[in-house]
């Protein structure tokens, strides 16, 4: 679901490709950046106005795989965003470029200093770096910003960072908007990103039950890791540039469907046009209901057909 024009953005991967020979000074923005919330466009906005003051580049760096995979993976958290995504919306803060580490075990086990020698200084040859507040680096986390602005004196390098992002009483996070949407408070996790938690994937063709129902759905393959749990939601569809209305139901289907799997399922209102193969994105706007079973088809269209009625009453409300 990228716009073909992110891709005109460099993007570059530590340690196999050299830096771009037009990358100036680079002023850096360092972290995983999982959803691009708030406060991660907070620093990418003041990279890319310290990098326009000077002349220089505005760049990203972040790490793939997401660095808890590589060193406990058990307790690693499901992510926000895809790669594909990550880099769709870095790119859309109009930023440069974009760095990635490739992280791995050997990786994980460089101190502080040897990072920032080998990646910041060495490879990237960075002049200002900007981090959270809270970021941490190197072997056991062991690097934090005090370390990295004692290594960037050492170095020849400005370390700044900004402090978190409030959003009315919470502070933006990653880990926060994770367990507002694994609770399926998705309207409150949009707030905390400033935009719609969203699903990008492919549409498969189903045994298009909806369609004998009046309310022929989209089925999703989609790789992104989390998603809200079982339920109907308001959605926005994306279809290429067009942007429409939507219901999507998580779930099981126990109403007409034994077999336990999880499918991920839109009603478009007003669309009839095949969507088989096409590349959709899926935006939660709110969660209506649970799903549950129905005793009937009767029952289940009449519920879908309330759903619809009160999804459509939110756009209206939101202007969608």
């Amino acid at each position: 679901m990228c716009p073909p024009w992110w891709r005109a953005v460099d993007v570059i991967h530590f340690p196999d490709d050299p830096r771009p020979a037009r990358w100036n000074q680079p002023v850096l923005a360092l972290g995983n950046f999982d959803g691009v919330h708030r406060g991660h466009r907070k620093i990418l906005d003041r990279v890319r106005r310290v990098a326009s003051e000077r002349g220089a580049s505005a760049i990203v760096m972040t790490f793939d795989p997401h660095p808890p995979r590589v060193v406990r993976p058990d307790k690693a958290p499901p992510l926000l965003m895809t790669k594909a995504q990550k880099l769709e919306a870095i790119a859309a803060t109009g930023v440069h470029g974009a760095a990635i580490v490739r992280f791995t075990r050997a990786l994980s086990r460089w101190d502080p200093e040897m990072f920032v020698r080998a990646v910041l200084v060495e490879w990237l040859h960075v002049s200002e770096v900007w981090v959270g507040a809270n970021f941490l680096f190197g072997h056991d986390r062991a690097g934090n910003f005090s370390m990295l602005r004692v290594l960037g004196g050492r170095y020849g390098f400005r370390a700044e960072k900004i402090d978190p992002v409030r959003y009315k009483e919470f502070v933006v996070s990653s880990t926060r908007i994770r367990r507002l949407v694994g609770e399926g408070r998705v309207d409150e996790a949009g707030a905390l990103l400033g935009h719609q938690y969203c699903l990008d994937g492919t549409v498969m063709r189903g045994d298009q039950r909806g369609r004998t129902i009046g309310f022929p759905t989209a089925n999703l393959c989609t790789e992104n890791e989390l998603l809200p749990p079982h339920g109907v939601y308001a959605t926005t569809i994306r279809i290429g540039e067009i942007v429409l209305p939507s219901v999507t139901n998580i779930g099981t289907r126990p109403t007409v469907d034994s077999s336990g799997r999880t499918t991920v399922e839109t009603h478009v209102f007003n669309f009839d046009r095949d969507l088989y193969g096409s590349s959709i994105r899926v935006g939660f706007v709110q969660r209506l209901r649970d799903e549950r079973a129905f005793e009937s088809l009767d029952l289940l269209r009449a519920q879908i057909a309330a759903d619809c009625q009160r999804a459509r009453a939110l756009f209206d409300r939101l202007s969608l």
